[in-house]
């Protein structure tokens, strides 16, 4: 089965929370927060790779529910991470809108699979 548009975007941001994790850890020395960013906005692309992988359309939508609960995490910590000043506006903006974006496919992804039940 061919890579899904959901599936690359959330694996490209996954990459960038890694790389935005071993920043908070090396310059910024904070570990608390860049653990709970990580988790979460790795736990993403994992629940999508999940989801194609589900074994009915049930199994299919609660990963992804999970996914879009995941990304909203995401959004908070990356909010937080900027009004607490551990990230610039600039670094946040661009994390924000790529996240934004996940939220939004996966709330399409979601009602799509559900009305089609």
């Amino acid at each position: 089965m061919s890579s899904s548009i959901l599936q690359e975007k959330s694996y490209a941001f996954a990459l960038r929370i890694v790389k935005l994790s071993q920043f908070l850890n090396d310059e910024k020395r904070e570990f608390v927060l860049s653990k709970k960013v990580l988790d979460s906005g790795t736990a993403i692309g994992v629940l999508v790779e999940e989801a194609r992988q589900g074994e009915n359309r049930i199994d299919f939508a609660q990963r992804l529910s999970v996914a879009t609960k995941e990304a909203f995490k995401t959004n908070f910590w990356l909010r937080l991470l900027r009004d607490s000043r551990f990230i610039t506006s600039e670094q946040a903006e661009s994390l924000l809108f790529d996240c934004e974006e996940l939220q939004k496919m996966l709330i399409a992804s979601l009602k799509t699979t559900r009305n089609a039940s």
